[in-house]
């Protein structure tokens, strides 16, 4: 007889309380296999695909893209016995109402636990000749009717499909909108209410009327402000400035572009700055430390964890170069490539974006002279590099134009002082006005 499981939506990194479901891979009817990827969700850290540990038939989707649901809430039900090849249950089973949580598993690839569901006796049922399966029929996965989804449990959702009530029209009588059983039987009886307006879980779209468009505040977004809030609250910020003038890095990546050993090497100022971040840090080991406040502890780092602030689609992110500082200029620009394609790819895992001990932000790709950065919570510094320009510059008494560059430096009071910023940022910029430098250090 068919056996079914709940597959619940995985904590995919930690901390984590709830995501956004993208996509589905799978509708029901779908045979997967072990380790399919049957749904792509949206994460506070990043969009991520979940692979599924069971094989079988799925029978129904619990969720509809643009939910948020939380961690550890069923998303869909799958039938991992489809040619009732498992022992039958006892004739005496009687009918479930609806499932239990009875066994726990982990699911592949993450940390999190997977639900097998078991039927339960309904109170005062007498028992059947034979076990029943009521299984959900395979259909096209419900759409969203102007985005618009209907907040209801599983058993819920059941009912109503069982009894033909169209979930669209209620309004859910339980707090925060919620469809209950009560709810369901009354519509098919004929008494329920119609469903009062409901703000939109997914993109409002643009209102004629108010010449306005909403759209929801989650994923990437919502966790970006999060931390932005949180860091510039707690950390108190201090902002320096720098202008140098960079033209012999300039004329040096030039050289690097028409070596042997840098073909096919991308090789930009990010690639620079990023050396002379690492080299710098180990003199000014300050500004790679961080504030730990339950310790009360400044916690130095033997390690540079290079942050690299990308824009995506989906917002913010800053994935991590690890252990930036063992990393020659090659390695440097290779990885930055890497890390900077997938981001905008989107496909930046969440643990690529953990654990970082300072971080750089290009504004200079947009065309703009600098800025004043917001430091990442759980580090100490940001340095901020603007566009490269041909501007006026003072050479041996005379005026040239050069390639010129401003560079901000924003740092945590609390852990570092002025003297080692201005030294950091220094040093960054004697790095990038003349690259021969590095050899001192």
């Amino acid at each position: 007889m068919p056996e079914y499981k709940q597959f619940p939506l995985a904590d995919t990194a930690e901390g984590l309380t709830e995501a956004d479901i993208i996509a589905w891979q799978v509708k029901p009817g779908d045979k997967v296999t072990v380790n399919q990827i049957v749904v792509e969700v949206e994460t506070a850290k990043a969009a991520v695909e979940l692979p599924i540990p069971w094989a079988g038939v799925i029978t129904e989707l619990l969720v509809e893209p643009g939910q948020t649901v939380e961690v550890g809430a069923p998303i869909l039900t799958i039938d991992v016995d489809p040619d009732g090849k498992a022992a039958p249950a006892p004739a005496a089973a009687p009918v479930a109402e609806e499932p239990a949580e009875e066994e726990m598993k982990p699911l592949v690839g993450y940390g999190s636990k997977a639900v097998v569901t078991q039927r339960r006796a309904r109170k005062g049922a007498a028992p059947a000749a034979a076990p029943v399966a009521v299984a959900p029929q395979p259909a096209a996965a419900p759409k969203p009717k102007g985005g618009y989804v209907p907040l209801a449990k599983p058993p819920v959702r059941k009912l109503a499909k069982d009894l033909g009530v169209d979930l669209h029209a209620l309004t859910g009588s339980a707090d925060g909108g919620v469809i209950t059983r009560d709810d369901v039987q009354a519509a098919a009886n004929g008494s329920a209410a119609p469903a009062a307006a409901t703000v939109s879980t997914v993109d409002s779209g643009y209102d004629p009327a108010t010449r306005e468009r909403r759209v929801p505040i989650k994923g990437v977004r919502k966790a970006t402000a999060a931390a932005m809030v949180q860091s510039a609250y707690t950390a108190p910020h201090v902002t320096e400035f720098l202008t140098i003038d960079v033209t012999p890095m300039m004329e040096f990546r030039e050289k690097l572009k028409k070596s042997r050993e840098f073909a096919g090497v991308k090789v930009t100022p990010l690639t620079f700055a990023a050396k002379a971040v690492c080299l710098a840090a180990k003199r000014t080991p300050d500004v790679n430390a961080v504030w730990d406040e339950a310790a009360q502890e400044i916690v130095y780092k033997d390690y540079v964890h290079l942050g690299i602030a990308a824009a995506t689609p989906r917002g913010l992110v800053v994935p991590k170069v690890r252990d930036a500082d063992s990393m020659s200029l090659k390695e440097l620009a290779i990885a930055l490539t890497e890390l900077t394609d997938v981001a905008r790819e989107g496909k930046t895992t969440p643990a690529a974006m953990l654990g970082g001990t300072i971080t750089i932000t290009n504004v200079g790709v947009f065309g703009v002279d600098t800025g004043t950065p917001i430091i990442n919570p759980g580090e100490s510094a940001i340095l901020c590099l603007g566009a490269i320009k041909d501007t006026p510059w003072v050479v041996d008494g005379e005026i040239k134009v050069r390639k010129v560059l401003q560079l901000s430096l924003s740092f945590d009071h609390r852990v570092v002082d002025g003297q080692q910023g201005s030294e950091f940022l220094a040093d960054v910029g004697a790095l990038l006005a003349d690259p021969a430098v590095a050899i001192t250090y």
